[in-house]
């Protein structure tokens, strides 16, 4: 039996809707501008040009229903997105069999630092400082897809203190899920425990101390988080 030097570090894991087992956290893989009028918003041409992808870390997620404001930033937004929970993975996935890799869905925040990454932008260097800090990944449980199926359409909508601030719909993704599947199978091993944000649709803005951000999806129900 391996012993270790310092104690092994906690398994992240999320809870799954309808059991008391728990979704052990592999990866966090994020696709980026994936909504046309997000695009737009933040200033780029929402053309279908390849994806990109920047990644969480494990340990981001929270499903505690709180979001710690960070330190080093005065300007904290909100993305709304569904999450892709995978049961299963591999290289090189084809399309047409991606879904099958799907263990269940779920809903989630990708808080950021806007101003800190807008810095990283301007330099040219990496947007962890601005994307994968503490508890950055706000979430809900998941949701298996005997329960779900594999939604493709459905409004999405995200009010800050009952005001309405993002609204689209899961249709107006531009990569779907079984193409961010099988790109992202192209360049990484995926595995059973991976989860994929699938971007966010426009109306993305600030958030401070007190706020309740409340993300809701038809059939995928609703997640409420707190400003703290």
């Amino acid at each position: 039996m391996a012993t270790y030097v310092i104690d092994t570090p906690k398994t992240v894991a999320l809870p799954v809707q309808g059991t008391d087992a728990l979704f052990p956290v592999r990866r966090v893989y994020c696709i980026g501008r994936n909504y046309a009028a997000h695009a737009i918003e933040m200033g780029h041409d929402p053309d279908r040009e390849p994806p990109f992808f920047f990644q969480k870390n494990p340990d981001n997620l929270d499903p505690s229903g709180e979001f710690p404001y960070p330190p080093h930033s005065e300007d904290v937004h909100h993305e709304a997105e569904v999450f892709v929970a995978l049961k299963s993975g591999g290289t090189n996935i084809p399309i047409e069999n991606a879904l099958d890799h799907v263990y269940g869905y779920g809903l989630s925040l990708d808080m950021t630092r806007r101003d800190l990454q807008g810095q990283m932008k301007k330099m040219g260097r990496p947007w962890e400082i601005g994307k994968a800090f503490e508890r950055s990944a706000p979430c809900g449980p998941v949701i298996p897809v005997e329960e779900t199926g594999h939604p493709d359409r459905g409004a999405l909508t995200l009010t800050v203190n009952g005001e309405v601030r993002q609204e689209g719909d899961l249709n107006q993704m531009i990569w779907k899920v079984p193409e961010m599947i099988s790109y992202l199978s192209e360049y990484f091993e995926l595995a059973a425990g991976d989860i994929i944000q699938t971007g966010t649709p426009s109306g993305v803005g600030p958030v401070v101390r007190g706020d309740v951000m409340v993300m809701s999806v038809d059939g995928l129900g609703s997640l409420t988080v707190k400003v703290v």
